[in-house]
C-alpha cells in the first residue's frame, strides 16, 4: 500500500501501461480502484493490464464495471466481445462485437483497434455461418413456405418487405412478394395459348420497317418527364394490347391468341386507367431500378414468351429469375428492380390483375374512384 492519492495512483498507473509495464499498472490501478468512486476509475485501463498478464477474469471483472458506466465503450466491447470468444460463447461474443460495431459506425473506431474490429466483423461471419448451419440441420426437410420465410428472416438472408404503393394504400392484405401460379384456376388457359403467343411475338418481330417496341417510359407534353434513367430508352421496349384501360386495336387484331389469353385473366376494367397489358422487353445490359407501383390491389403477372439467361427480378428480398413456361405474378407495390446481366433479350407479356384477396365490392368501389380520378379536370 502507498499513501499516494488515487488520482496519482491512476496516474502513475496509466504510465506505467504506456510505457508496458502491466505488472505496475495493475498494482497502482487495483489500489486507485479501493479509493476512487467507481465512475471515476479507469476501469478499461485496468482491465487491459490485467488482460496482459494473463488474469482474464480479473480483465473481464473491470470491463464489466467499465461497460456499467459506459455501456457503448467500443474498446471494452470489443474486448468484451474477444474475452467471451476465448471463453467460447460465441452468442455472447456476436452480440458484444455487433455493438461494438454498430457505435463504431456512429463514433468511429478508436485510434489502433482498427484490426481488432477487422476481427471482430470475421468472427460475426463465420459464427452467423455456423448458426445456419445449425438451423439449417435442426430444422431440414418438410417445412411449409411461410416456415421458410420465417427462417429466412431469422437467419437475416430476407427482409420484412411492406407494401408501399405511390398513390392508395388498401389495408390488411397479406404482405406477399410472389404468388404461387397455382393458386390461379386461370392461368393454365393462358399456359395453354403460350405456343401460339410466341408464334405471333416471332411473327412481329420478324416483320421489316419501323422499331415494333417502343420505349416504355415515355413523357407526355402536359406533366413533368419522369426521372427515370431509361425514359425514352428503347432498351425497356413495350407492344401493347391494351393501354389506360383501351385495347390498342392494330396491335390486338395481329395477335387474336394473346389477346385471347388476356381475356381469361381477370384484370381490372377501369376506363381511363386500367388494364394494361404489353409484351415488355428487356435487351441486355438493361436496368429497371427499384420502384414501387401504384396500388396494393393489383398483381403483375409475368408469362415468359422469350426468356433469358441471367435476366432476374427482385421483389423485396426475393430474387428470382424467368424459366420457360413459368409465370411470375407478384405485387409490385412493394419494391422491386429487374436487370438483364446477359447477352440475350427477355420479353414476357405482362398484365395487371386483381388481387384475389380484394372483394367484389371493394373492386367496384375502387374501380370507381381510379375512375374519378382519372376524369377529374381539376375543375370544382
Amino acid at each position: 500500500m502507498t499513501t499516494a492519492s488515487p488520482e496519482i495512483l491512476i496516474s502513475e498507473g496509466l504510465a506505467a501501461l504506456r510505457a508496458r509495464d502491466p505488472h505496475r499498472a495493475a498494482a497502482l490501478l487495483r489500489e486507485a480502484s479501493a479509493l476512487v468512486p467507481a465512475e471515476r476509475m479507469p476501469w478499461s485501463a485496468l482491465a487491459n493490464a490485467e488482460l496482459a498478464l494473463g488474469n482474464l477474469a480479473a480483465g473481464e471483472s473491470a470491463l464489466d464495471r467499465q461497460l456499467s458506466i459506459t455501456p457503448r465503450d467500443v474498446g471494452s466491447l470489443l474486448a468484451k466481445g474477444d474475452l467471451r470468444s476465448r471463453a467460447r460463447d460465441d452468442r455472447a461474443a456476436v452480440s458484444f462485437y455487433t455493438t461494438a460495431l454498430a457505435q463504431a459506425s456512429i463514433s468511429g473506431i478508436p485510434r489502433g483497434l482498427e484490426a481488432v474490429a477487422a476481427s471482430a466483423r470475421a468472427f460475426i461471419g463465420e459464427a452467423q455461418g455456423a448458426f445456419q448451419r445449425h438451423l439449417d440441420g435442426v430444422m431440414a426437410g418438410g417445412l411449409s413456405p411461410a416456415m421458410e420465410e420465417a427462417l429466412g428472416l431469422l437467419r437475416g438472408t430476407r427482409e420484412i418487405d411492406l407494401q408501399r404503393p405511390s398513390l392508395f394504400y388498401y389495408p390488411g392484405l397479406p404482405q406477399r412478394r410472389f404468388y404461387d401460379p397455382a393458386e390461379f384456376g386461370w392461368i393454365n388457359a393462358v399456359l395453354d395459348l403460350l405456343p401460339q403467343m410466341q408464334a405471333e411475338f416471332a411473327a412481329i418481330c420478324a416483320e421489316e420497317g419501323a422499331e415494333t417496341f417502343a420505349p416504355y417510359v415515355t413523357a407526355t407534353g402536359d406533366r413533368p418527364a419522369p426521372n427515370n434513367p431509361l425514359l425514352d430508352d428503347p432498351a425497356w421496349g413495350a407492344f401493347y394490347f391494351w393501354k389506360d384501360g383501351a385495347p390498342v386495336e392494330g396491335n390486338a387484331a395481329r395477335c387474336p391468341a394473346t389477346m385471347a389469353a388476356l381475356s381469361h385473366a381477370p384484370m381490372p376494367m377501369i376506363p381511363g386507367r386500367a388494364p394494361n397489358a404489353l409484351w415488355s422487353r428487356l435487351k441486355p445490359g438493361t436496368h429497371i431500378a427499384p420502384h414501387t407501383g401504384m396500388l396494393n390491389t393489383r398483381l403483375i403477372c409475368h408469362v415468359p414468351i422469350r426468356t433469358a439467361p441471367a435476366c432476374t427480378l427482385r421483389v423485396g428480398s426475393e430474387t428470382r429469375t424467368w424459366e420457360p413456361a413459368v409465370p411470375l405474378i407478384f405485387d409490385d407495390s412493394m419494391e422491386h428492380e429487374a436487370r438483364n446481366a446477359g447477352a440475350e433479350t427477355r420479353t414476357v407479356l405482362l398484365f395487371e390483375i386483381w388481387r384475389p384477396e380484394v372483394p367484389e365490392e371493394d373492386r367496384a368501389a375502387i374501380a370507381r374512384l381510379l375512375e374519378g380520378i382519372a376524369g377529374y379536370d381539376g375543375t370544382a
